[in-house]
């Protein structure tokens, strides 16, 4: 692993050692297994955290008890909403469109590559920068006659939204994508 960009969980590497080991999971990788389970814990900077800590496990029966939860935590993150909630918190002037991610999360799906990574959330965020999403949602949602009370908006006007749109979203994104220092990727 030579990429200073790309992370690969600290247990991954054994995860197929066969160590034959039966030792359970710590006390406190259980608890915060239980907190994603439970779904306690949904947020950003709360899921990072903990994913941070699943990467560094020294144990590699806390790091695979970690596996399948963390997926699914990520999972959970993005199709309850919570996501383009918190999207929608960092777009105070203009509220992230959500058939962005709606579109992102299809496209993931649908990539043979998304399995290079178990966090949903990053590969959408990614997917959206990647494949210019904001960009082509943010003229065709500044186009929309709704967004100026019923009337059909002139070129300029439509670009000028667009412009806004596509500023303020892109920051959203951005500041999102700094919660990792490194991709979390499994290579």
């Amino acid at each position: 692993m030579s990429s200073s960009r790309s992370t690969r969980p600290h247990h991954s590497s054994r995860l197929g050692s066969g160590s034959g080991k039966k030792s359970k999971a710590s006390q406190s990788t259980r608890q915060l297994i239980e907190s994603l389970q439970t779904h306690r814990v949904n947020t950003l900077t709360e899921l990072c955290r903990i994913e941070r800590i699943a990467a560094s496990c020294d144990s590699e029966d806390d790091a695979r008890a970690f596996q399948g939860p963390m997926t699914a935590a990520w999972a959970y993150y993005v199709s309850s909403n919570q996501m383009l909630s918190e999207l929608r918190g960092l777009t105070p002037n203009y509220p992230f469109c959500g058939d962005i991610l709606s579109h992102a999360q299809g496209l993931v799906r649908n990539d043979p590559e998304s399995n290079r990574s178990w966090n949903l959330a990053w590969l959408c965020l990614v997917k959206i920068t990647d494949d210019d999403l904001i960009s082509s949602f943010a003229g065709s949602e500044a186009s929309r006659p709704e967004m100026w009370g019923g009337r059909q908006p002139s070129a300029e006007e439509a670009q000028q939204l667009a412009a806004c749109f596509q500023y303020e979203w892109e920051m959203a994104v951005q500041n999102m994508l700094r919660h990792w220092q490194a991709t979390p990727t499994w290579y």
